[in-house]
């Protein structure tokens, strides 16, 4: 007997597939897996690679000084995206599609 279609094992995408897509659909593919198994690791690892983030720290002395929930850093994380990532964005790319295929 076998269980609901959900407990079958999904397919990893390959390297070439996820560099298809445009960084939003990336972003979304890498948020949704990272809000589902609640990793806020992995949003303030992206933090860490934004061009933003110097800012950031200058702000508040340093980025681990802050303590946010997940939605909390979900939201900065989509905040300091918006800003653009200008050269950082084959980075975050690549930490996306890495991070999708579970490679983290």
């Amino acid at each position: 007997m076998t269980g609901p279609a959900s407990d079958a094992p999904q397919s990893v995408p390959t390297v070439e597939e996820l560099d298809r897509l445009s960084t939003d659909e990336l972003r979304h593919l890498a948020f949704e897996r990272a809000e589902r198994d609640r990793d806020v690791g992995f949003f303030w690892d992206l933090v860490r690679h934004l061009p933003q983030a110097e800012e950031l720290a200058a702000e508040d002395a340093s980025s681990g000084a802050i303590t946010a929930g997940l939605a909390e850093t979900i939201e900065l994380v989509r905040e300091l995206l918006g800003r653009g990532l200008g050269d950082a964005e084959p980075l975050v790319r690549a930490r996306f599609i890495s991070y999708i295929r579970g490679e983290d």
